[in-house]
């Protein structure tokens, strides 16, 4: 018999049944918690991840400070995780490495010495060969962390303690920026130039102070303008957009790569590019245009070269002088990433944790409360220190002035610290300060000196005091802050000068089509059964060209792959076909209704290229009809444009380009009548004007053509001869007459063309 398995062995019973969803939802919750609170998103206070937070308090606990010596990634990483972060040692040095790259912080935190990445995207160097310190903005985010001005807390296991905020004597937030994703919100702050959030910060300031009545978006964004990327560039974006994004905290700016031309020489030029948008990667950005060259994209582009040192250095090479460096370059900015939108999303946790977005000013208000109440921890903490002081200095003075006594008292008692006590008056911190004196600071002892260190001390406490006990005081000091941070990261400095800059959005640039597609000749042909293709080169009228079985050429015309080709059908609508999508001349080619949107009961009316300021007129079956300009035709989806509106069952009958001064109407009843064209109206939409009177039928032709040349029409037969009339009086009229029966010989079939 085979032994029974007791549950109760396994802990069963502490299972608790539990609907599955209800499991899922408890424990997605708290990760998601986890990903907001621990991981995704920054601190208002101090702009720091906790990771990046842990980063430097290690760093100063091996005091690699900044005026010290460098200490090996590895081992930085080995404290960070062992004390701080139990996760994987690579996304730490990841972003121990990424608060070192000069072209990915504005402000570094971290000092690197050794291969750490660069803009091409290349990894850094493993963490055992590269040297990290800390730089002046790290040690200025944790100024005054050993005097209790921040709350620790516990590490994951218990041994250690770490700060839960840092006091950030430095606006880190807004500075260098952040980002981050995590579950069901995200987080896009693009870094700022540090001077000008001191003068955004002091005006907040005089808020406070009331040395202002009001502070406006408006004017805060007049102190700070806009990001300041470490790679620089230029922002294009509209100041009122601007002002939009941040005042609700969200929004986006658009940048774009620093350019200039260089001339070579009779006439030609090329284009250097000297700085790129921030965190595009160069390598990319390069292989992206070559690509481009290659498949013909971007024919006015010859080639491009990277020849970058230390500096950024792309050079664009045009295809030819006549290309206008405007064009090229709008052009790239709009198939590459020399131009990108840097997003806005001040979504940060407040001093509360909570997660929410911000404008700018909750922001910098949020960052000087911060800094208001470490002043306050501060300012209480030396006064600590400075009573505790005060009074050891009192006990040295009573031993000083009854030093033969103490030390009789030290030598011949068991228990000295009652006894003086007692004796003297004495607290027991000043009985213990004596105590533990050294002998060889007895000399020192001198009544002068003790007496002005107390002195000093007192005169301190009260300037604490009084700093404590008024929020103005509290204001000018933190006021006083910002005005020496500002003189430290001051314009003129290396580090505080302005890299991006900033200039009006470019006025419409019109990229030819040339610009994106090479241009090359060919011919266009569509059958009657609606097959259409492209063959290679312009071909001659004779030249034979094979269809299927029954089928023929319905129309057939020379083109550029440049070109745009306008289709109009029987319900009125236009549509645009780019020659450079027409399938080529191998095989037949593919139905051209495939191309748009076109009811299978609808019949193609005319197809024809494009021309600028070109005119036509156009006409359905009911003998309406008026001009339009092609510039109106063009249609930008695969639904078409609408056009003519044909109501009930007509249909649009024909599209003709406009030549000569009248136009000859001819209806099903073959009736002919001729008036001038200026009767016409030019429109880019209706039903049109009456072109002839009918009783019974519709239209069935129409032509313009020179009242002096006559009116020409084509005759039947093998031969195709025309046949010229040009006693044309007795047809002559005003629009929307009835009209004479045509002349005699006027071909049966009723049109003037086969």
């Amino acid at each position: 018999m085979t032994d029974q398995v007791n549950p109760k062995d396994f802990g069963a019973e502490n299972i608790q049944e539990t609907p599955f969803a209800d499991a899922l939802s408890e424990r997605y919750l708290a990760y998601a918690l986890s990903t907001i609170m621990s991981r995704s998103l920054p601190d208002v206070r101090d702009g720091l991840k906790p990771v990046h937070r842990r980063l430097i308090y290690a760093m100063r606990l091996l005091k690699l400070d900044p005026d010290k010596g460098y200490k090996k990634c590895a081992r930085v990483v080995g404290d960070v995780i062992g004390k701080y972060h139990p996760h994987g040692d690579q996304s730490v040095y990841d972003a121990l490495v990424r608060l070192a790259q000069v072209f990915s912080v504005r402000y570094p935190l971290i000092d690197g010495q050794g291969n750490f990445g660069n803009v091409d995207g290349d990894n850094a160097a493993a963490m055992r060969y590269t040297e990290a310190r800390m730089t002046k903005v790290a040690s200025l985010l944790m100024e005054g962390l050993d005097e209790e001005c921040v709350e620790f807390r516990e590490t994951y296991d218990g041994e250690e303690r770490e700060p839960i905020v840092l006091p950030a004597g430095f606006p880190n937030l807004l500075a260098n920026g952040s980002n981050g994703i995590a579950v069901g919100m995200a987080t896009s702050i693009p870094p700022h130039n540090v001077a000008e959030l001191c003068d955004g910060l002091m005006a907040v300031v005089d808020l406070r102070l009331g040395k202002r009545q009001n502070l406006t978006t408006t004017q805060l964004v007049n102190r700070i303008p806009g990001p300041d990327f470490p790679t620089g560039g230029i922002i294009v974006e509209p100041h009122e957009s601007m002002v939009q994004s941040y005042e609700t905290g969200r929004g986006s700016f658009r940048l774009r790569s620093r350019w200039h031309r260089e001339d070579l020489g009779r006439g030609g030029y090329q284009i250097v590019v000297t700085e790129i948008p921030f965190q595009v990667q160069k390598s990319k950005l390069i292989e992206k245009i070559a690509e481009l060259i290659n498949n013909k994209r971007l024919p006015i582009l010859a080639d491009v070269r990277d020849e970058s040192a230390e500096e950024i250095r792309i050079v664009f090479e045009p295809k030819n002088r006549t290309v206008e460096d405007m064009v090229l370059m709008e052009s790239l900015f709009k198939l590459t990433e020399l131009e990108v939108r840097i997003s806005l999303n001040l979504n940060v946790l407040d001093k509360n944790q909570v997660p929410r977005v911000m404008g700018l000013r909750e922001a910098l208000e949020e960052y000087l409360d911060h800094r208001k109440v470490v002043l306050v921890k501060r300012t209480e903490y030396r006064l600590g220190k400075i009573d505790h002081r005060m009074e050891v200095l009192g006990g040295y003075l009573v031993a000083f002035l009854n030093l033969d006594e103490v030390i009789k008292i030290i030598r011949e008692e068991d228990e000295p610290k009652p006894i003086l006590m007692k004796r003297f008056e004495l607290t027991d911190v000043q009985a213990e300060a004596i105590l533990n004196m050294r002998l060889r600071s007895l000399r020192k002892l001198e009544e002068m000196e003790l007496k002005g260190e107390h002195d000093k001390l007192g005169a301190e406490r009260e300037i604490l005091r009084s700093l404590l006990n008024s929020d103005q005081l509290q204001w000018e000091n933190i006021s006083g802050q910002l005005a020496d941070l500002k003189k430290e990261f001051s314009p003129k400095t290396e580090l505080g000068a302005r890299r991006s800059s900033f200039d009006d959005a470019p006025d419409v640039v019109e990229v030819p089509m040339e610009a994106m597609i090479e241009k090359e000749a060919i011919t266009v042909i569509c059958s009657k059964m609606g097959w259409i293709r492209a063959l290679k080169g312009h071909l001659s009228e004779d030249e034979e060209v094979k269809f299927k079985e029954g089928d023929e050429a319905r129309y057939r015309f020379h083109a550029h792959t440049t070109d745009k080709l306008l289709v109009f059908a029987s319900n009125g609508k236009f549509f645009t076909i780019g020659a450079d999508k027409l399938p080529g001349g191998r095989g037949n080619g593919e139905p051209i209704r495939l191309m748009f949107d076109l009811d299978n009961e609808e019949e193609i009316i005319a197809f024809f290229r494009y021309q600028k300021d070109e005119k036509r007129m156009i006409a359905s079956t009911i003998g309406k009809g008026f001009l339009v300009e092609t510039n109106s035709l063009l249609a930008s989806t695969r639904g078409g444009k609408q056009v003519m509106n044909v109501p009930g069952a007509a249909k649009a009958l024909l599209c003709i380009p406009v030549e000569g001064s009248h136009i000859a109407v001819v209806g099903e009843n073959r009736k002919l009548l001729i008036f001038s064209i200026e009767e016409l109206p030019t429109m880019n939409k209706g039903q049109g004007v009456t072109l002839q009177k009918y009783k019974d039928g519709g239209l069935s032709d129409l032509l313009t053509f020179t009242l002096e040349d006559g009116l020409t029409w084509t005759m039947g037969g093998e031969e195709a001869r025309q046949r010229t009339e040009t006693e044309l009086e007795m047809w002559m009229g005003k629009r929307a007459n009835a009209g004479r029966m045509v002349p005699r010989g006027f071909p049966q079939r009723g049109t003037f063309h086969i």
